[in-house]
């Protein structure tokens, strides 16, 4: 379960008033003195930094309230997110509105055929003064790296990400660098079929907690949409209501989400189940499965419950395994909706746990 003192909420509001946040909209102080969690056990403070959150990305990205649930849900699990759909529909605003709703820094990426590996990492420059080498730190060292279009630059410079992705490092010239925390990427795509694109590695789609899909909005939300652009972008007003110290108070308290032993025994069986499905080339792998546990946790948190149920598992499965396995009859990235579907029949197929 998760634990909480009433120290905890003091240092939560210290390291917030020195990092300069402002506070976090509705929660007044009142709310910060009071630990005790509700009828699910998850702390008064910790449930409502994590609608807050929510609430301030709602401001600028509409009808989208699943898209933005699994994006926190990525962030609080201290992974990454892959956002696909065909171009205009909201993917870079969704990066940006989580950006700015947590203050820390923030780099956007414009990936293109003609980027290099140091235009991501940052290489070594000799410095004729010194005589020596100097390493120049790349757009990766940020909280939030907006990784846009990613499959528009070729493979040698998608796997600039991997380390970082897996380790929260990188290395350059034989010398790692750590990367600030929190960390995440947030990668946006084009489907496939569109010119000039690069298929991702499996190796890369794997690090990747999530694959989201945007899809056009209703048109009550695009009306919406078009009206609060009527005198500028709504995502310069946004502000933080988050610090990374926060932030890293949320990812801890996942960790804390309580998993009934008969739940680890759930996921392995649907991994195993795509392992021996005769429709799937490859299945889920071991980080897949992993990544699924801890998922689920932050899903629970974001609730607002302190454990882990079934049905928290069922609803995020297909988001965090159809894009790790490969189709026997399908080429990676063709056919995703049946990919898809052939993945929600086998959590179906899998008895849940009583």
């Amino acid at each position: 379960m998760t634990r909480w003192n009433p120290q905890q909420d003091h240092d939560l509001r210290s390291k917030r008033d020195e990092a300069g946040c402002p506070p976090p909209g509705e929660i007044g102080l009142m709310q910060l003195n009071r630990p005790v969690g509700d009828d699910e056990g998850v702390p008064v403070v910790l449930r409502d930094l994590v609608r807050q959150l929510q609430k301030n990305m709602g401001r600028v990205v509409f009808g989208k309230d699943e898209v933005l649930r699994l994006t926190v849900i990525s962030l609080l699990a201290g992974e990454h997110l892959l956002l696909e759909d065909v171009p205009g529909v909201g993917k870079t605003l969704v990066g940006k509105a989580l950006a700015k709703s947590v203050a820390g820094e923030f780099c956007r990426i414009q990936f293109t055929p003609d980027l290099l590996p140091s235009d991501i990492v940052g290489s070594s420059v000799f410095n004729s003064k010194s005589l020596e080498f100097v390493y120049n730190k790349g757009p990766i060292f940020a909280n939030v790296v907006l990784a846009d279009e990613i499959n528009r630059a070729p493979p040698r410079t998608q796997s600039a990400l991997l380390e970082a992705m897996s380790d929260g490092q990188v290395t350059v010239d034989g010398k790692t660098h750590e990367l600030p925390r929190p960390f995440m990427v947030i990668a946006t795509q084009n489907p496939f079929e569109f010119e000039g694109t690069y298929a991702l590695p499996e190796s890369q789609m794997d690090r990747f907690l999530l694959r989201v899909s945007m899809g056009y909005p209703r048109r009550d939300d695009e009306r919406q949409v078009l009206t609060s652009h009527r005198m500028g972008q709504p995502i310069d007003d946004l502000s933080p209501v988050l610090s990374c110290e926060q932030v890293m108070t949320l990812q801890g308290a996942v960790r804390d989400v309580d998993v009934d032993e008969s739940l680890y025994d759930y996921i392995l069986d649907i991994v195993e189940a795509t392992r021996k499905s005769p429709d799937l080339h490859v299945g889920v792998s071991t980080r897949g499965a992993l990544c699924l546990y801890r998922a689920a946790q932050a899903g629970a948190l974001v609730d607002g419950r302190s454990y882990v149920t079934p049905d928290d598992i069922k609803q995020l499965a297909v988001p965090i395994l159809a894009h790790r396995v490969i189709s026997r009859t399908h080429l990676q990235g063709a056919h995703r909706a049946a990919v898809e579907s052939l993945i929600g029949r086998l959590v179906e197929s899998v008895p849940i746990p009583t």
